[in-house]
């Protein structure tokens, strides 16, 4: 599943494609993604500007110039492309966003797990993103709000910090990485992990993030670059998807066990 990384990729990649352009076009082949694409989609935003691309957790949003804006989600398998208009459609290729006169913003999603959102109101107020916390790169986002927020809770630590209403963008591949590089074994309870420790998560989990944002996302089967080049970044992971290998600190071997359905490595020597 694209991450934050692989989202934030994708918006740099697009950004220099759309903004200030207008939407000329949309085309919907195929409406029925996670959520059905709004009926009135391509009749709202042709005419519209788009005056900029951001990102919130793993959503692109699109805000246009006419107020409303355009939410995408990748979902686990989906890609945008930036492709010539007339470009013949590739069997997946479910919407098109037509911006000035020599450009296709294509979106392409196999599994149809994405999706695509019309807002009118501010779209952080979207009822898929007002109870999303914060950025991992915002200010507040230290060492001292997680510590607060862990309070007593039993809860695996890597479960914690994977839950987006606590931060977000933090999924398994980075949790894994962020956890094995500040020392804290990803079973340990939230609620017993200090406030010290917590501000190198804190740090780890900004270092991890900007690291793969900078090498283009983690290299997954289905992702592609807005390029349509894969990113580089696994050749550079030191525990997720290693179980089995040395730890590259200490030699021991890293163990595989499973945390909330999902597979966690981690060093038994270096993480506690």
């Amino acid at each position: 599943m694209p991450e934050l990384p692989e989202v934030e990729t994708t918006r740099r990649g697009l950004e220099p494609h759309c903004v200030g352009r207008v939407i000329e076009r949309a085309v919907v082949r195929e409406s029925r993604l996670r959520w059905p694409v709004p009926a009135e989609l391509a009749t709202a935003i042709t005419g519209a500007r788009v005056w900029q691309l951001d990102r919130r957790g793993k959503y692109l949003i699109m805000r246009l110039d006419s107020g409303s804006a355009v939410m995408l989600h990748l979902g686990m398998s989906g890609y945008i492309r930036v492709v010539p208009p007339h470009t013949p459609p590739l069997k997946h290729d479910h919407v098109d966003f037509l911006v000035g006169s020599d450009c296709c913003l294509r979106f392409h999603d196999p599994r149809r797990f994405g999706s695509i959102h019309l807002t009118e109101e501010p779209a952080e107020s979207h009822s898929l993103l007002r109870s999303l916390g914060p950025e991992p790169f915002d200010a507040w986002f230290d060492g001292a709000y997680l510590y607060a927020q862990a309070g007593n809770r039993r809860l695996a630590v890597k479960a914690f910090i994977m839950d987006s209403r606590i931060v977000v963008g933090v999924g398994n591949i980075y949790a894994t990485e962020a956890l094995f590089r500040a020392g804290i074994h990803p079973a340990r309870a939230a609620g017993r992990v200090s406030r010290k420790r917590f501000e190198g998560l804190a740090a780890t989990i900004r270092a991890v993030l900007a690291e793969a944002i900078e090498a283009g996302g983690t290299t997954l089967r289905d992702f592609s670059r807005s390029d349509g080049q894969p990113g580089y970044f696994q050749q550079s992971l030191d525990a997720y998807g290693r179980g089995g290998q040395p730890c590259r600190r200490c030699g021991r071997m890293l163990r595989t066990s499973r945390l909330g359905q999902r597979a966690t490595v981690y060093c038994p020597g270096c993480q506690r």
